[in-house]
């Protein structure tokens, strides 16, 4: 079966924005870090249901991420401040 063409990418919602602009103010990151934020939903066992990854990604080839165990529309700053500045990229 051939690939199947993959649907027109939608813009990300005012609330990932704002949550990428965090992320940039929270760890002084300058505009040529990409910083990009994914949810993933899981149904293997043992795995959470819903999990979003922040990953931040400088010019240089360093990157770092960090996993919050909750659905995107729910991280506040203070989850973001709270995972990004206690706790080791992994």
């Amino acid at each position: 079966m051939p690939p199947q063409p993959r649907p027109a990418t939608t813009r990300p919602s005012p609330h990932l924005r704002e949550l990428r602009d965090t992320v940039r103010t929270l760890l002084g990151l300058d505009d040529d870090t990409a910083v990009i934020i994914r949810q993933f939903a899981y149904t293997e066992p043992g795995r959470p249901p819903l999990e979003t990854v922040v990953a931040v990604l400088s010019m240089d080839g360093d990157a770092r991420h960090w996993t919050l165990h909750l659905p995107a529309d729910q991280i506040t700053e203070h989850d973001l401040r709270a995972t990004l500045l206690h706790h080791r990229p992994n």
